[in-house]
Protein backbone atom coordinates (compact mmCIF):
# COMPACT_ATOMS: atom_id res chain seq x y z
CA UNK A 1 0.00 0.00 0.00
CA UNK A 2 1.06 3.25 -0.64
CA UNK A 3 -0.13 5.86 2.48
CA UNK A 4 -1.50 9.00 2.25
CA UNK A 5 1.12 11.27 2.43
CA UNK A 6 1.71 13.21 5.66
CA UNK A 7 0.30 16.93 5.57
CA UNK A 8 2.99 19.73 5.41
CA UNK A 9 2.12 21.18 8.96
CA UNK A 10 0.78 19.04 11.75
CA UNK A 11 -0.56 20.17 14.83
CA UNK A 12 -0.06 18.16 18.02
CA UNK A 13 -2.53 20.69 20.13
CA UNK A 14 -2.57 18.07 23.55
CA UNK A 15 -0.13 15.49 23.74
CA UNK A 16 -0.57 12.97 26.59
CA UNK A 17 1.36 14.33 29.68
CA UNK A 18 0.69 18.14 30.20
CA UNK A 19 -2.16 19.25 31.44
CA UNK A 20 -4.09 22.79 31.88
CA UNK A 21 -1.72 23.16 35.12
CA UNK A 22 0.75 24.27 32.35
CA UNK A 23 -1.14 26.22 30.29
CA UNK A 24 -4.52 26.99 30.53
CA UNK A 25 -5.13 27.14 26.75
CA UNK A 26 -4.30 23.01 26.56
CA UNK A 27 -7.40 21.68 24.84
CA UNK A 28 -8.38 18.39 27.18
CA UNK A 29 -12.20 18.05 26.39
CA UNK A 30 -13.12 16.76 23.09
CA UNK A 31 -15.03 20.41 22.41
CA UNK A 32 -11.75 22.17 23.26
CA UNK A 33 -10.20 19.77 20.42
CA UNK A 34 -12.32 20.20 18.08
CA UNK A 35 -12.44 24.30 18.82
CA UNK A 36 -8.35 24.18 18.62
CA UNK A 37 -8.52 22.19 15.45
CA UNK A 38 -10.55 25.13 13.71
CA UNK A 39 -8.38 27.71 15.13
CA UNK A 40 -5.62 25.61 13.92
CA UNK A 41 -6.70 25.28 10.61
CA UNK A 42 -6.95 28.93 10.07
CA UNK A 43 -3.60 29.74 11.46
CA UNK A 44 -2.51 27.37 8.49
CA UNK A 45 -2.48 23.35 9.61
CA UNK A 46 -3.54 20.59 7.17
CA UNK A 47 -3.26 17.88 9.67
CA UNK A 48 -4.08 17.40 13.62
CA UNK A 49 -2.08 14.72 15.79
CA UNK A 50 -4.68 13.53 17.85
CA UNK A 51 -5.11 12.55 21.75
CA UNK A 52 -8.15 11.94 23.75
CA UNK A 53 -8.20 12.41 27.46
CA UNK A 54 -10.99 10.30 30.08
CA UNK A 55 -12.99 12.22 32.14
CA UNK A 56 -10.57 12.74 34.77
CA UNK A 57 -8.41 14.48 32.43
CA UNK A 58 -5.78 11.65 32.06
CA UNK A 59 -4.76 9.72 28.56
CA UNK A 60 -6.77 7.42 27.08
CA UNK A 61 -6.86 5.02 23.97
CA UNK A 62 -10.37 4.36 24.42
CA UNK A 63 -11.52 3.95 20.83
CA UNK A 64 -14.82 5.14 21.51
CA UNK A 65 -13.76 8.25 22.62
CA UNK A 66 -11.47 8.73 19.70
CA UNK A 67 -14.44 8.20 17.31
CA UNK A 68 -16.26 11.06 19.03
CA UNK A 69 -12.81 13.50 19.01
CA UNK A 70 -12.56 12.55 14.91
CA UNK A 71 -16.43 13.25 14.27
CA UNK A 72 -15.97 16.66 16.37
CA UNK A 73 -12.63 17.88 14.49
CA UNK A 74 -14.33 16.67 11.41
CA UNK A 75 -17.04 18.41 11.69
CA UNK A 76 -15.00 21.69 13.21
CA UNK A 77 -12.19 21.65 10.49
CA UNK A 78 -13.66 19.66 7.61
CA UNK A 79 -10.33 18.56 5.34
CA UNK A 80 -7.98 18.43 7.85
CA UNK A 81 -6.08 15.36 8.04
CA UNK A 82 -6.96 13.82 11.21
CA UNK A 83 -4.01 11.27 12.49
CA UNK A 84 -4.80 9.56 15.99
CA UNK A 85 -1.86 8.56 18.22
CA UNK A 86 -1.04 5.14 20.07
CA UNK A 87 0.95 6.81 22.52
CA UNK A 88 1.71 4.41 25.99
CA UNK A 89 1.87 6.88 27.85
CA UNK A 90 3.18 5.12 30.82
CA UNK A 91 -0.03 3.66 30.87
CA UNK A 92 -0.98 0.94 28.25
CA UNK A 93 1.08 -1.98 26.98
CA UNK A 94 1.92 -3.13 23.22
CA UNK A 95 -1.06 -5.49 23.55
CA UNK A 96 -3.46 -2.19 24.43
CA UNK A 97 -2.24 -0.31 21.68
CA UNK A 98 -2.59 -2.78 19.09
CA UNK A 99 -6.02 -3.79 20.41
CA UNK A 100 -7.30 -0.07 20.17
CA UNK A 101 -5.89 0.43 16.97
CA UNK A 102 -7.31 -2.94 15.17
CA UNK A 103 -10.40 -2.17 16.83
CA UNK A 104 -11.13 1.72 15.51
CA UNK A 105 -8.81 0.84 12.02
CA UNK A 106 -7.71 4.46 11.83
CA UNK A 107 -6.24 6.14 8.43
CA UNK A 108 -3.53 7.02 10.00
CA UNK A 109 -1.79 6.28 13.23
CA UNK A 110 1.35 7.05 15.19
CA UNK A 111 3.44 4.10 16.78
CA UNK A 112 6.84 4.01 18.59
CA UNK A 113 8.76 1.16 17.44
CA UNK A 114 10.13 1.38 21.25
CA UNK A 115 6.56 0.98 22.37
CA UNK A 116 5.68 -1.87 19.78
CA UNK A 117 8.92 -4.02 20.92
CA UNK A 118 9.85 -3.49 24.25
CA UNK A 119 12.03 -6.82 24.25
CA UNK A 120 12.75 -9.46 21.76
CA UNK A 121 10.36 -11.87 23.16
CA UNK A 122 7.34 -8.95 21.57
CA UNK A 123 8.59 -9.70 18.06
CA UNK A 124 6.30 -11.89 16.65
CA UNK A 125 3.76 -9.75 18.05
CA UNK A 126 4.65 -6.60 16.48
CA UNK A 127 5.29 -8.54 12.77
CA UNK A 128 1.82 -9.52 13.16
CA UNK A 129 0.66 -6.31 13.77
CA UNK A 130 2.31 -4.56 11.33
CA UNK A 131 1.48 -6.86 8.48
CA UNK A 132 -2.00 -7.00 9.69
CA UNK A 133 -1.95 -2.52 9.24
CA UNK A 134 0.17 -3.28 5.76
CA UNK A 135 -3.35 -5.45 4.70
CA UNK A 136 -6.21 -3.33 6.55
CA UNK A 137 -4.53 0.31 4.93
CA UNK A 138 -3.58 1.60 8.08
CA UNK A 139 -0.79 4.46 7.74
CA UNK A 140 1.34 3.93 10.53
CA UNK A 141 3.98 7.21 11.04
CA UNK A 142 6.97 5.26 13.12
CA UNK A 143 7.80 7.53 15.78
CA UNK A 144 11.81 7.50 16.47
CA UNK A 145 13.43 9.36 19.11
CA UNK A 146 16.95 8.55 18.49
CA UNK A 147 19.11 7.92 15.36
CA UNK A 148 19.80 4.34 16.71
CA UNK A 149 15.87 3.45 16.93
CA UNK A 150 16.05 4.42 13.50
CA UNK A 151 18.94 2.17 12.47
CA UNK A 152 16.72 -0.64 14.38
CA UNK A 153 14.22 0.56 11.97
CA UNK A 154 15.82 -0.06 8.88
CA UNK A 155 16.62 -2.93 10.45
CA UNK A 156 13.04 -4.47 10.90
CA UNK A 157 12.78 -3.17 6.98
CA UNK A 158 15.40 -5.52 5.98
CA UNK A 159 14.36 -8.47 8.24
CA UNK A 160 10.58 -8.14 7.24
CA UNK A 161 9.09 -7.55 10.33
CA UNK A 162 7.70 -4.33 8.72
CA UNK A 163 6.44 -4.95 5.51
CA UNK A 164 6.33 -2.22 2.90
CA UNK A 165 8.21 -0.26 0.39
CA UNK A 166 7.01 3.50 1.41
CA UNK A 167 7.09 4.35 5.00
CA UNK A 168 5.79 7.02 7.08
CA UNK A 169 9.13 8.61 9.96
CA UNK A 170 8.66 10.64 12.79
CA UNK A 171 11.88 12.43 14.17
CA UNK A 172 11.82 13.76 17.68
CA UNK A 173 14.43 16.38 19.00
CA UNK A 174 14.81 16.79 22.73
CA UNK A 175 12.38 15.69 25.02
CA UNK A 176 10.40 16.73 27.79
CA UNK A 177 12.91 15.97 30.75
CA UNK A 178 15.95 17.52 28.95
CA UNK A 179 16.99 21.02 30.62
CA UNK A 180 18.31 22.10 27.42
CA UNK A 181 16.19 23.01 24.07
CA UNK A 182 17.29 20.83 20.63
CA UNK A 183 18.74 22.23 17.26
CA UNK A 184 18.28 21.98 13.78
CA UNK A 185 21.38 20.41 13.66
CA UNK A 186 20.00 17.57 15.75
CA UNK A 187 18.30 16.35 12.37
CA UNK A 188 22.01 15.38 10.67
CA UNK A 189 21.96 12.15 12.37
CA UNK A 190 18.67 11.05 11.37
CA UNK A 191 19.30 12.05 8.05
CA UNK A 192 22.80 10.21 8.16
CA UNK A 193 21.32 7.11 9.05
CA UNK A 194 18.19 7.25 6.73
CA UNK A 195 20.35 8.10 3.49
CA UNK A 196 23.96 6.33 4.29
CA UNK A 197 21.41 2.94 4.14
CA UNK A 198 21.54 1.24 0.65
CA UNK A 199 17.76 0.86 0.50
CA UNK A 200 14.66 1.06 -2.06
CA UNK A 201 12.13 2.30 0.39
CA UNK A 202 10.85 5.67 0.19
CA UNK A 203 10.06 7.65 3.19
CA UNK A 204 7.80 10.26 4.05
CA UNK A 205 9.26 11.78 6.81
CA UNK A 206 8.36 14.79 9.76
CA UNK A 207 10.14 16.36 12.47
CA UNK A 208 9.00 17.68 16.06
CA UNK A 209 10.98 19.58 18.54
CA UNK A 210 10.48 20.67 22.11
CA UNK A 211 11.33 23.71 23.54
CA UNK A 212 11.46 27.56 21.85
CA UNK A 213 13.91 26.03 19.38
CA UNK A 214 10.54 24.39 18.19
CA UNK A 215 10.36 26.92 15.22
CA UNK A 216 13.81 27.00 13.73
CA UNK A 217 14.26 23.20 14.08
CA UNK A 218 10.71 22.74 12.38
CA UNK A 219 11.16 25.48 9.23
CA UNK A 220 15.35 23.76 9.14
CA UNK A 221 13.34 20.33 8.63
CA UNK A 222 11.30 21.93 5.61
CA UNK A 223 14.04 23.27 3.95
CA UNK A 224 15.84 19.59 4.24
CA UNK A 225 13.24 17.90 2.33
CA UNK A 226 10.93 17.33 5.54
CA UNK A 227 7.69 17.92 6.98
CA UNK A 228 6.82 19.68 10.34
CA UNK A 229 4.63 19.20 13.20
CA UNK A 230 4.08 22.18 15.93
CA UNK A 231 1.99 22.08 19.11
CA UNK A 232 1.56 22.42 22.58
CA UNK A 233 2.31 18.32 23.16
CA UNK A 234 6.12 19.52 22.70
CA UNK A 235 5.92 22.72 22.59
CA UNK A 236 4.75 26.29 24.56
CA UNK A 237 6.83 28.80 23.72
CA UNK A 238 7.49 31.02 20.61
CA UNK A 239 10.70 31.11 18.89
CA UNK A 240 11.62 34.85 21.11
CA UNK A 241 11.17 32.64 24.34
CA UNK A 242 7.92 34.18 25.01
CA UNK A 243 4.76 31.85 26.11
CA UNK A 244 2.24 31.15 23.45
CA UNK A 245 -1.28 32.18 23.63
CA UNK A 246 -2.66 28.61 22.21
CA UNK A 247 -1.60 26.40 19.60
CA UNK A 248 -3.31 28.55 16.82
CA UNK A 249 -0.30 30.63 17.79
CA UNK A 250 2.27 28.45 17.44
CA UNK A 251 1.26 27.00 14.26
CA UNK A 252 0.72 30.64 12.63
CA UNK A 253 4.37 31.36 13.39
CA UNK A 254 5.54 28.05 11.99
CA UNK A 255 3.82 28.27 9.02
CA UNK A 256 5.13 32.17 8.55
CA UNK A 257 8.74 30.70 9.02
CA UNK A 258 8.06 28.02 6.63
CA UNK A 259 6.52 30.62 4.09
CA UNK A 260 9.42 33.07 4.15
CA UNK A 261 11.84 30.27 3.44
CA UNK A 262 9.87 29.29 0.70
CA UNK A 263 9.17 32.73 -0.95
CA UNK A 264 13.15 33.04 -0.50
CA UNK A 265 13.73 30.29 -2.55
CA UNK A 266 11.78 31.36 -5.68
CA UNK A 267 13.83 34.37 -5.88
CA UNK A 268 16.87 35.08 -7.68
CA UNK A 269 19.98 35.18 -6.42
CA UNK A 270 20.02 39.61 -6.82
CA UNK A 271 16.96 39.58 -5.44
CA UNK A 272 17.43 37.92 -2.23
Amino acid sequence: MTPQPLPMLMVAPTGSRRSKADHPALPVTIAEIAETAEACARAGADGIHLHVRDGNGKHSLDAGLYREAMDAVGEAAPGLTIQITSEAGGVYGALDQIAMICELRPALVSVALREIIRAPADTPAARAFYHWAEGAEVAIQNILYTPDELGWFLDCLDDGTIPGQDHQLQFVLGRYEDSGSPSPADLDCFLDQMRGRNTDHTFDWMVCAFGPAETACLTDAVARGGKARVGFENSLWNSDGSLAENNAERVSEVRAAIQAFSNDQTLSPNER
